[in-house]
């Protein structure tokens, strides 16, 4: 059995492909690792199960060092708070739907009603959100 360099190739290409229809960044780095390993056996006559070896740690490392480095660097995003919906209203004013007694009353935002918790208003008295508590909105007056 010998593996020559084009079916590296070959297998980076097919590899990079699948990247397309994969989530996560997994198979580009066992592409460029597939990559390296056809270019090193053009170069050189390396035996196939050295070859194997390389192309599974080389991937590997690859894929450590890419996550150690997204890690350290995270992508800036154009909505910071998408999966955080009550932090998507911090600012924003809402007119009370129940009033807040004992620290907690309700106010609608959209089609949906969220608890809220601040000083003991009236309900239709309009608040400002400062801040969320897990499913519960902070609010102050905003009057």
């Amino acid at each position: 059995m010998q593996l020559e360099w084009w079916h590296w190739w070959v297998a980076a290409a097919v590899l990079a492909a699948i990247e397309t229809f994969m989530p996560g960044a997994v198979a580009i780095w066992f592409a460029i690792s597939a990559a390296v390993v056809g270019a090193l056996v053009l170069i050189l006559p390396v035996p196939w199960q050295l070859q194997l070896v390389l192309f599974g740690v080389l991937g590997l490392a690859a894929i450590v060092a890419f996550r150690s480095y997204a890690k350290r660097n995270p992508q800036p995003t154009s909505q910071p708070s998408l999966n955080q919906r009550g932090a998507q209203y911090i600012g924003q004013e809402f007119t009370l739907v129940e009033p807040i007694q004992q620290g907690f009353g309700k106010v609608r935002v959209g089609d949906t009603v969220w608890k809220v918790s601040g000083p003991t208003l009236p309900a239709g008295a309009r608040v400002r959100v400062t801040g969320v508590d897990g499913a519960v909105l902070t609010v102050v007056s905003s009057e």
